[in-house]
């Protein structure tokens, strides 16, 4: 391999840039044989001195006044405007997002910490009255939220800027101390951004932005200096975290096989448009991707014509191309282990209507029909550009196949049928129920997690702050 970087990027370790014996080199997933670049992964010893000065910044954070934390946090969002197309095409480098897709990552990152900014300033309490009973006269409660302490992220490579500003923004927001671990496969991003946040002014060891191995990054889910885990990543490592985690509280926001529903009564070719989006969008790495498709019989033959034709005009190549759909997987080895899941598929009766084929990263946009649930591109998570098509006649049979699953994050419902519209809301078993779009929409101030496998807790910037720190109540007693 050749490097396409002239240094490797050094890593932020409490304020300081550091680098370390442990090269960590970034590979480009549309052109293995260079490198997108390369950085360090932090030693055992600095690891420790990110965390005991983080544990040190927080007595400065817990205290720090909210126009400070909205002045910092308006100013990372500035400085990642500023800095736009550098990061779009940074992302696009070393994580194989298509350069548009990137760039709205880039602007929904920017918007993420503005939003963080004006949480921080309308962080309320309550006034309670407590004179419920004769013996709680002329008494009053004062709640106001505290930061909970250190914090311990870790983000995935699938979003490789915004979902690890889901971590950091509401983290500031709320008065705490993080340390961030990036993905592995693309943590050069999130370095750039610690460049901004490096001229923001906050304590030193307020932010350490960390590559990591996994046993450092096991240690940090274990390491009770922190107060709180938040992970972002697939199920079976996320709940595997959750058991080693010890008494901190722990954000869990995983993965799933999500589904959309397409009533008899939807707007067809809207209903069309969107799933292209929802099922192939980076190359369906995205745990709201659009995996399985639910068509009412009366309108299947007429959806799946168009949806073929919309599949066949997708463009894959170059993501640095802005008229590239579709673009490498992570690497080889996914493309190869969603071969194999395809296979497994046809091998036990499922038809391929599109795709179906592996070229190295890359894998083509596929359909599948006819597939028994048990395979395991309908019962687990596929990551991958296929979706796998279902008939019903009753939409309470969709709502039910939709919830024969151990996930359950977001569902898409396309009808203009009101009834069924409620029906889906109130007995889909998901956090996010989206009427007449895909369920891979969502914007950075609305509430977004999953139950059963999928996750525990929410984020959505107010929701995570509300889990970055602790209620606390103040009752005045008026002497009788």
């Amino acid at each position: 391999m050749t490097l396409t970087a002239t240094q490797p990027h050094q890593i932020y370790l409490a304020g300081k840039w550091v680098d370390s014996p442990d090269l960590l080199e970034v590979a480009n997933p549309a052109d293995p044989a260079t490198l997108a670049g390369a950085t360090y992964n932090a030693t055992d010893a600095q690891y420790e001195e990110a965390v005991e000065a983080a544990v040190a910044a927080f007595e400065q954070t817990r205290v720090l006044p909210a126009y400070e934390r909205g002045r910092a946090l308006r100013e990372i969002s500035a400085g990642i405007k500023a800095r736009r197309e550098e990061l779009g095409r940074l992302i696009s480098l070393e994580a194989g997002k298509p350069v548009r897709d990137a760039l709205v990552e880039v602007d929904r990152a920017a918007l993420t910490f503005r939003l963080g900014a004006e949480e921080a300033e309308r962080l309320t309490g309550e006034l309670l009255p407590l004179d419920l009973l004769a013996s709680s006269k002329g008494r009053v409660g004062i709640t106001r939220r505290f930061p909970i302490g250190p914090i311990a992220a870790i983000s995935p490579f699938n979003f490789p800027l915004n979902l690890a500003a889901h971590k950091l923004a509401p983290a500031i927001a709320a008065g705490c101390s993080i340390v961030l671990k990036p993905p592995s496969k693309d943590p050069l991003t999130m370095l750039t951004v610690a460049e901004i946040v490096d001229g923001v002014g906050l304590p030193a060891g307020a932010v350490s932005i960390l590559p990591m191995t996994r046993e450092q990054g096991d240690r940090m889910v274990a390491d009770d200096r922190f107060k709180l885990l938040t992970f972002t990543g697939s199920p079976s490592v996320g709940w595997r975290m959750k058991e080693r985690a010890g008494k901190k509280k722990v954000v869990l926001e995983l993965g799933g096989n999500a589904g959309v529903i397409v009533d008899k009564t939807a707007d067809i070719d809207w209903a069309v448009k969107r799933s292209l989006v929802g099922a192939f969008s980076y190359a369906g790495q995205v745990c709201i991707s659009v995996q399985r498709m639910f068509l009412h019989e009366d309108i299947r033959e007429a959806f799946l014509a168009k949806f073929v034709e919309g599949v066949r005009g997708l463009k894959m190549g170059d993501p640095l191309a802005t008229e590239t759909d579709l673009g490498p997987m992570v690497d080889a080895a996914a493309a190869q282990r969603t071969q194999r899941w395809v296979d497994e598929a046809v091998q036990l009766g499922g038809r391929i209507v599109a795709g179906g084929k592996a070229d190295g990263a890359f894998f083509q946009p596929t359909i599948l029909e006819n597939v028994p649930v048990e395979a395991q591109v309908c019962s687990n998570e596929a990551f991958a550009p296929l979706v796998v098509v279902f008939p019903f006649s009753d939409f309470d049979d969709a709502v039910r196949q939709v919830n024969d699953s151990s996930f359950g994050l977001q569902t898409g419902v396309f009808t203009n049928d009101l009834a069924n519209s409620w029906k889906a809301f109130n007995e889909l078993e998901v956090g996010g129920v989206i009427v007449n779009d895909i369920p891979t929409y969502r914007i950075d101030h609305m509430p977004y997690g999953g139950v059963k496998d999928s996750g525990l807790g929410r984020e959505g910037l107010r929701w995570s702050i509300e889990d970055m720190t602790e209620l606390r109540i103040m009752v005045l007693a008026q002497p009788q």
